[in-house]
C-alpha cells in the first residue's frame, strides 16, 4: 500500500510538472492524461479514495483541454466511482458533469443510467425529494432510448417513494400506466397484477370505498383476468372491511395473504397507515356513542 501510494504521489507530480511546461498544446495534455491516469489507479491501489476521485477529475480537466468529451465524461464517472466510498456530495458534483457531457455527444442511455446513480446516492443518503427528481430524469432518458424496462424500475421507485410521501394520486397514476403498458408486453405480463395491487394500496390509503370499487372496475376492464387473482382478493376484501369498519376483519385478511405471498415492507407500511386510519376512526365513533 505504501508503495502504491509513493508511486501515486511520483505519477502525480510528474503530469503537475508537464502541465506547467512549456510545450506544444495538445501533447502535453495528453502527456499529463497518461500520468494523471496512472496516479489515478496507484490511488486506487493504495485504497486513497478522496485522493484517486480527485485526480481522476484532473484528468478530466485535461480531456476537457483536449476536447475529447468521451474520455471527459468517463474520467468524471471513474472519479465519481472513488468518491461513492468516501463522499457521496462529491460522487454525485462528478456524476452530473458526466451526464452533461453525455448529452452533449448525444449518448443518452448512458445519461440514463448515470440519472439512476445519482438517484439510488440520494436514496442512500436518504434524500427522498432528490432521488424521486433524478429517478423521474433517468425514466424519461430510458423511455427516449425505448428501455422500456429500465424505464419501469425508475418510475416505480418514484411511486414508491411518492406513497410514502403520502403523494398518494402520483404514486397510482404510475402504477396504473406501468400496468396498462405492461399487458402488452409478453415479457412483462405477468408483473401487471402486482402493479396494480400497489395502485391499489395507494388508493386504500385515501379510505375512499366507493373510488377504490370504482377502480377494481377499471383493473378488471383492463385485465379480465385480474378479478381471479388473490391481489384483487385481497384489495375488495381489504375495502369490504373499511366500509364495514372492521379492524379484526381487516387483519385477517392482510394476514392470510401474507401467509400465502409475504408482504414487503412497503406494502406492510401503507397497510398499516391503513389501520391506524380505521383505528382512528373506530375511536372517533367510540367517542360519539
Amino acid at each position: 500500500m505504501g508503495d502504491q501510494m509513493a508511486r501515486a504521489e511520483e505519477y502525480e507530480k510528474k503530469a503537475e510538472k508537464k502541465l506547467n511546461s512549456w510545450g506544444l498544446f495538445g501533447s502535453k495534455y495528453e502527456d499529463a492524461a497518461d500520468l494523471f491516469d496512472k496516479a489515478a489507479n496507484s490511488f486506487k491501489l493504495a485504497k486513497s479514495w478522496d485522493r484517486a476521485g480527485s485526480t481522476y477529475v484532473k484528468l478530466a480537466n485535461c480531456h476537457i483541454k483536449l476536447e475529447s468529451k468521451h474520455e471527459t465524461a468517463q474520467a468524471y464517472v471513474d472519479a465519481a466511482h472513488c468518491y461513492k466510498k468516501t463522499n457521496a456530495k462529491e460522487a454525485i458534483s462528478c456524476l452530473e458533469q458526466a451526464v452533461n457531457m453525455f448529452c452533449d455527444i448525444g449518448r443518452l442511455s448512458m445519461a440514463a443510467r448515470y440519472y439512476k446513480e445519482i438517484a439510488e446516492l440520494y436514496e442512500s443518503e436518504q434524500n427522498i425529494e432528490q432521488a424521486i427528481v433524478y429517478f423521474e430524469k433517468a425514466a424519461d432518458m430510458f423511455l427516449n432510448e425505448e428501455v422500456t424496462t429500465s424505464a419501469n424500475q425508475c418510475k416505480q421507485k418514484v411511486a414508491q417513494y411518492a406513497a410514502e410521501l403520502e403523494q398518494y394520486q402520483k404514486a397510482i397514476e404510475i402504477f396504473e400506466e406501468i400496468a396498462k403498458q405492461s399487458l402488452n408486453n409478453n415479457l412483462l405480463k405477468y408483473g401487471v397484477k402486482g402493479h396494480l395491487l400497489n395502485a391499489g394500496i395507494c388508493r386504500l390509503c385515501k379510505t375512499d370505498v366507493v373510488a377504490i370499487t370504482n377502480a377494481l372496475e377499471r383493473y378488471q376492464d383492463m385485465d379480465p383476468t385480474f378479478s381471479g387473482t388473490r391481489e384483487y382478493r385481497l384489495l375488495a376484501d381489504i375495502a369490504a372491511s373499511i366500509d364495514e369498519e372492521d379492524i379484526g376483519k381487516f387483519t385477517d385478511v392482510v394476514k392470510e395473504f401474507d401467509s400465502m405471498t409475504p408482504l414487503d415492507s412497503w406494502k406492510t407500511t401503507l397497510l398499516l397507515r391503513v389501520k391506524e386510519k380505521l383505528k382512528a376512526k373506530e375511536l372517533e365513533e367510540d367517542d360519539l356513542t
